[in-house]
């Protein structure tokens, strides 16, 4: 830090110091806006209703209108002036605004998830990419954040610049991710909740400590700089928390950027091995970790039944590509292939027929039965005999 000191004390800065009497009009409508009043917090409550909703739905379009009314930059740039010019009142109003802001903000949006998991319309089984892309910061995050708040700041010290400040309102994107980590809570996913936290620490540290470098250039340190003054220790303390910030951003880029090699390596083998078995295509897999074994579950369009067989051999060869332990689990989906261009040619393909088999049925047979017969026997007859008839003598 001394040397950056030493640097900046001996820079001769192109950068226009502000008289004092048009420092003393930016002080006050800085001051002004920095106080959390009622106008204050029903912008909180819009805003954090905008982008909620934008989350929930991935419409960047409705996202970016919440990025517009940038409630939370206010108090934020105020911080970075207090910091500068020693205004402790100045100071304790901006963090209050900020703290109440944010907090509101995590609160509504807590609420909407919640009442959003009763109603039919939006599911989260599946988070939407517009709630991924703020769990992951990196140190790109904070380089945006920084040139975001240089030029907020410089903006609101030029009058003819004030077009400006929409621009960096989208650049310097503050509810959004302040309004992920509700969503993170509402659901109890704390990974989805804590990378949102540190992407909003990150922006409004970042910012503060920008907009308190620019004010410093145009004039508003507190005492006038000379070859034996040193930078402001606000200025140096803000400095060294964003240097404190861009450890875990690092951490987390790094181990980003291995997950997303081993994905695409993964990916790699997986459609390698599946186009080696005849019609059949990957559609998409999804994998997790459980010991030493990644468990694999892929889904494959194809138009004819896998074998047993053929799921096992791809077993082993995913095996022995990845020479690690796979568990396999396979989908299949069955598909055929017709192109518009191509009229269909009339084939043969099998259908249910009623057929006639031969099998066992009645047939006429003729077998001896005992049967009545009439035959010839002797009866006893009676037949006429002669007799003594009496005559006369």
């Amino acid at each position: 830090m001394g040397k950056l000191s030493d640097f900046l004390t001996n820079f001769k800065s192109p950068v226009r110091k502000i008289p004092f009497d048009q420092r003393r009009e930016i002080i006050a409508d800085i001051t002004e806006s920095s106080s959390p009043g009622f106008d204050y917090f029903l912008m909180v409550i819009l805003s954090t209703s905008i982008a909620t909703l934008g989350l929930i739905t991935d419409s960047p379009a409705v996202i970016i209108g919440a990025m517009l009314v940038a409630p939370l930059m206010s108090p934020i740039i105020g911080i970075g002036l207090a910091s500068m010019i020693g205004r402790r009142t100045l100071l304790k109003s901006a963090i209050s605004a900020l703290l109440r802001g944010a907090i509101m903000a995590v609160g509504l949006s807590t609420l909407f998830t919640i009442i959003n998991s009763y109603l039919p319309f939006v599911s989260l089984h599946e988070l939407p990419q517009e709630i991924i892309s703020r769990t992951h910061p990196s140190p790109i995050d904070l380089m945006i954040a920084l040139a975001g708040g240089i030029a907020a700041a410089y903006s609101l010290t030029e009058e003819r610049l004030s077009a400006a400040l929409p621009g960096v309102a989208i650049a310097t994107a503050l509810m959004p991710p302040i309004c992920t980590v509700g969503i993170g809570v509402a659901l109890q996913r704390w990974d989805v909740a804590g990378g949102a936290f540190l992407l909003f620490i990150t922006n409004a540290v970042t910012i503060a400590f920008a907009a308190a470098f620019v004010f410093f250039l145009r004039g508003f340190n507190p005492y006038p700089l000379d070859s034996n003054r040193k930078l402001p220790p606000t200025l140096q303390l803000s400095a060294l928390l964003i240097v404190i910030l861009l450890i875990p951003l690092t951490y987390f880029s790094i181990d980003f950027v291995r997950q997303a090699s081993e994905y695409r390596m993964l990916s790699q083998v997986l459609n390698e091995k599946v186009n080696e078995i005849n019609n059949a295509e990957l559609v998409d897999f999804t994998t997790s970790q459980e010991n030493e074994t990644i468990m694999i579950e892929m889904t494959i369009r194809t138009n004819k039944t896998l074998r047993y067989e053929q799921v096992i051999a791809l077993q082993g060869s995913i095996v022995d590509s990845l020479n690690q332990p796979v568990s396999l689990r396979v989908n299949q989906v069955f598909a055929e292939r017709l192109d518009p261009l191509i009229p269909p040619t009339a084939t043969n393909t099998p259908s249910l027929t009623l057929t006639y088999t031969p099998g066992p049925s009645p047939t006429t047979t003729f077998t001896a039965t005992a049967t009545a017969t009439l035959t010839s026997t002797a009866t006893a007859t009676f037949q006429p005999t002669s007799t003594i008839t009496p005559t006369s003598t």
